[in-house]
């Protein structure tokens, strides 16, 4: 397992291969599972709730997430009550997904701040479908279909979004996607700079 570079959108060539669209997976296979391990501690370094392959340069059609929503240990459910949300109680989920793909969306929308790894320090309102039915192969290739809504569903949608080679300022004002470009080159260069 390593920690992959995550491309970003200040970068032209990291760009170009962020707006491609993914290849399907033929199989899930050892690499498969090797790749998403990377991908997993990828995600956690940076730190982030989700990853698509694309993000470090694999055309794969590819995505983990950890939303931080496991099942609490024994004995904890009290202690994360009193402390709901709290980085503490946050409990480890890895979800892989393989070939994702949404066969439903609700036409009732939902809005949140989104965040992207490859789009760093930038955060910005982006609507879309508050339910969706979901189809994938999971890390054993089982395939696998759910409704999911709330914060799975918009990270499912956003990571998808990435296979398909788009990026969350896609779904904003020319205004907004240019002030979040501004906004990131700015970041990156101080970032260099230190």
């Amino acid at each position: 397992m390593a920690i992959r570079r995550i491309l970003t959108i200040d970068n032209t060539a990291d760009l170009a291969i962020l707006k491609q669209v993914s290849k399907p997976v033929a199989v899930v296979d050892d690499a498969v599972r090797a790749l998403m391990d990377d991908m997993l501690d990828t995600m956690y370094d940076a730190p982030g709730i989700g990853l698509a392959a694309v993000q470090i340069g694999e055309l794969q059609r590819v995505v983990v997430m950890d939303l931080g929503d496991g099942p609490a240990p024994e004995g904890a459910e009290a202690a994360a009550e009193d402390e709901e949300g709290s980085e503490e109680t946050r409990v480890p989920n890895p979800r892989f997904f393989v070939n994702p793909e949404v066969l439903w969306a609700s036409d009732e929308t939902f809005c949140y701040e989104e965040g992207c790894l490859s789009i760093p320090e930038y955060f910005d309102q982006v609507e879309r479908p508050a339910r969706v039915r979901v189809a994938y192969l999971d890390r054993t290739g089982a395939r696998i279909e759910e409704e999911i809504e709330g914060l799975y569903a918009v990270c499912f949608q956003h990571e998808l979004d990435h296979l398909n080679g788009v990026l969350f300022i896609d779904h904003l004002s020319r205004l907004r996607r240019d002030r979040a470009m501004s906004k990131v080159k700015k970041t990156m260069r101080l970032r260099e700079d230190a």
